[in-house]
């Protein structure tokens, strides 16, 4: 059946038709107002345009939060939109407009519609990854994210380096959001992020894991409201930058001092949560690039990586410049470039689900 996956982001929507015939049809909008709905609702009047007679029997879309769910996907009927929108919170920068997207699927297309979760990849991690050192009587844990991509990785890996790809491996998925995952036997054992999208290491408008006296002083200061916009649309990178970007492309381009400086920190995040993983493990045999960053910035992946020939990763510079499969340096541990592709999960998952 011709299956239709949806990705609606913070600023895009990224859609793509998988046909009957095999062919596949790849579709992305910029959102092109500061009215998110309207600008959503445009978006997706474009690409019902673009399709033309081209028409899905089944829409897949993709939620970066489950909640407390193990599904790595659901068939949305009432009951389960509801419960998606009691989990807004969780997720308020991705969740409102994978929802608005959902319900215009809804009225655009009368097939069934599948909800896929970025977090239920790293549902298996062990108690130690998930458990935070809070009472238990709490009831939150680390969930997550990135996980459909993730779970990509997975699939592919072993196609390019072979059975290392089921010994111990970091995937960094570097983009907007951006997390780490370390895998053992394909399947998540840690990552970056935590109960929230928010966790982790320093991303475009999303400051990472801060010291909890920090957030309590922030409390103090602003409102509920006012504190939940500053946690995910005004740190990281653009507070780094001194306010001049969000976007690492930008900021690779500038020449200011400030700019400079986010690049350099957001390289030794990345370092460290590497370092990290790996002594988690024991030591790590393949270092996976991913997501618009991590495909794209040969100058972040050098910066990340010449630091850690002391655990065996280091680059050519020439297949690092071209954005090669495979861009470790001869004698190197694999060191590999795999490009985000949440959309194939999605199907895959739809066509699970409904078998």
């Amino acid at each position: 059946m011709s299956i239709l996956t949806i990705n609606c982001g913070s600023s895009s929507l990224k859609a793509s038709l998988f046909l009957t015939d095999g062919s596949r049809r790849n579709f992305r909008y910029e959102h092109i107002s500061d009215d998110k709905t309207h600008s959503l609702q445009d978006a997706f009047q474009n690409l019902l345009n673009d399709l033309g007679a081209d028409k899905p029997a089944l829409v897949g879309h993709r939620f970066v939060h489950g909640g407390e769910i193990t599904d790595a996907a659901r068939n949305i009927d009432d009951t389960e939109r509801v419960r998606l929108n009691s989990l807004i919170h969780l997720a308020p920068l991705h969740l409102p407009s994978n929802l608005l997207g959902l319900d215009l699927c809804r009225k655009l297309f009368n097939v069934p519609q599948i909800a896929c979760f970025d977090t239920a990849f790293h549902a298996v991690m062990p108690e130690l990854s998930k458990r935070l050192p809070i009472p238990d009587e709490l009831n939150l844990h680390r969930f997550g994210f990135h996980g459909l991509n993730y779970a990509y990785i997975a699939k592919t890996l072993p196609g390019i380096i072979g059975d290392t790809a089921r010994r111990k491996v970091i995937a960094a998925h570097l983009g907007s959001g951006a997390s780490l995952c370390l895998m053992e036997n394909l399947q998540s054992t840690d990552t970056t992020m935590g109960y929230t999208p928010a966790g982790g290491i320093t991303m475009g408008t999303r400051s990472g894991d801060l010291d909890p006296g920090v957030m309590v002083e922030l409390a103090k200061r602003y409102s509920p409201e006012q504190l939940n916009d500053i946690v995910f649309h005004k740190m990281g990178l653009l507070a780094l930058s001194d306010g001049e970007s969000a976007e690492m492309q930008d900021l690779l381009a500038s020449q200011s001092v400030h700019a400079k400086f986010a690049v350099e920190y957001f390289c030794q995040q990345v370092r460290a949560a590497i370092g990290a993983l790996a002594a988690k493990a024991g030591g790590i045999d393949a270092l996976v690039f991913t997501a618009g960053i991590g495909e794209h910035a040969a100058e972040i992946r050098q910066k990340i990586c010449t630091p850690l020939a002391f655990i065996g990763f280091s680059l050519n510079p020439e297949l690092n410049r071209i954005n090669a499969t495979q861009i470790g340096q001869a004698g190197s541990k694999p060191v590999v470039i795999i490009p985000a592709d949440e959309e194939i999960m999605i199907r895959d998952l739809c066509l699970n689900t409904i078998e």
